[in-house]
């Protein structure tokens, strides 16, 4: 199972008047840890969105467990938590400089036409992201 790992300076802009980080900036990290991941595993979400596949958020969830503050670091870590062929689960962490956890997260994901909106199987029509992401999901302790 690959995690992909990126980087983040906290920026003055992201912080609110308690000077720590705006909760919903966690989840454009998020994006940029899913973004990550899916270069690291050799694909590009652009290519994927320019052949006319979207993969839209159909649930979130996000669990804030230690702020961070401007100038700080962010360290977005990021695997495929699960994968069905159709749906596809994120797992993330982002940890503090000091490798604190400050949120767990999770983003399910389905793959859509975008002209119709309509699901599709990313099995048939990407199989080429199909067999890496089976080959990255997390895999159960009990196998």
């Amino acid at each position: 199972m690959l995690v992909s790992e990126k980087k983040i300076e906290v920026r003055y802009a992201e912080t609110d008047q308690m000077g720590i980080v705006y909760h919903a900036n966690y989840v454009i990290w998020l994006e940029i840890g899913r973004t990550q991941l899916i270069k690291d595993l050799g694909f590009n979400y652009a290519e994927m969105e320019a052949d006319g596949i979207l993969s839209p958020v159909i649930d979130i969830q996000v669990s804030y467990k230690k702020p961070l503050r401007y100038g700080e670091i962010a360290i977005v870590k990021t695997w495929i938590e699960s994968y069905d062929g159709l749906r596809v689960v994120y797992g993330y962490e982002i940890l503090t400089e000091n490798a604190e956890l400050a949120v767990s997260a999770s983003s399910a994901h389905v793959c859509v036409k975008k002209e119709s909106f309509r699901p599709i199987s990313i099995k048939r029509l990407l199989p080429d992201w199909h067999v890496v992401y089976e080959a990255n999901k997390k895999k159960d302790i009990e196998q």
